[in-house]
């Protein structure tokens, strides 16, 4: 998700402060009735949104040490097994590359 939301509510919640500051300060009632009537829903939103951010990027830095274990675990150096034949297990080998005369030392389950 985007940081778009909570820096354009962050901007227009201190705008609203500084308006409603000022508002009081030069005598503008009905200018800082308004304001301050907007300040408070504002400013919850903000710290909501402020809450939703800090909680994604706590959980994305919890996600990244798992993601670079498993990067480790199948490293670029190793090479992965070639899939097996179509129909056959992965434990069984095919019966044309097996001699004739021996045998299998392999229990079937």
């Amino acid at each position: 998700m985007h940081n778009r939301p909570l820096v354009f509510l962050s901007g227009l919640t201190v705008g609203d402060y500084l308006l409603w500051n000022w508002s009081l300060n030069a005598n503008h009632d009905v200018l800082a009735l308004v304001s301050g009537l907007t300040l408070p829903p504002l400013a919850v939103a903000s710290l909501w949104l402020l809450t939703l951010a800090v909680a994604r990027l706590i959980a994305r830095s919890a996600r990244r040490p798992a993601a670079r274990a498993g990067r480790r675990r199948t490293g670029a150096g190793e090479q992965l097994q070639p899939p097996a034949a179509p129909g056959l297990p992965l434990e069984e080998t095919p019966t044309s590359t097996t001699p004739a005369g021996s045998s299998s030392r392999k229990l079937a389950a």
